[in-house]
């Protein structure tokens, strides 16, 4: 499955709103739940803070689909 491509409009984006605006989630807090259940990788690492703040070259990872940020 090929990666999506999402281009940050500010300096960072929340992963939980990342997830919402990319349709892997169906809502702000469908994503933060996916999240604490431990789905979300960061560059490769569990990442468990739902609002952590996802910025330009970082590689998100749910469910075999990436999401580069640029």
């Amino acid at each position: 499955m090929p990666a999506l491509m999402f281009t940050l409009t500010g300096e960072f984006i929340p992963l939980c709103d990342l997830l919402k605006l990319t349709a892997l989630a169906d809502s702000g807090g469908a994503g933060k739940a996916l999240v604490a259940g431990g789905l979300v990788k960061v560059d490769g690492k569990v990442e468990l803070r739902k609002t952590c703040k996802i910025r330009a070259g970082q590689v998100v990872e749910l469910a075999g689909q990436q999401i580069k940020v640029k």
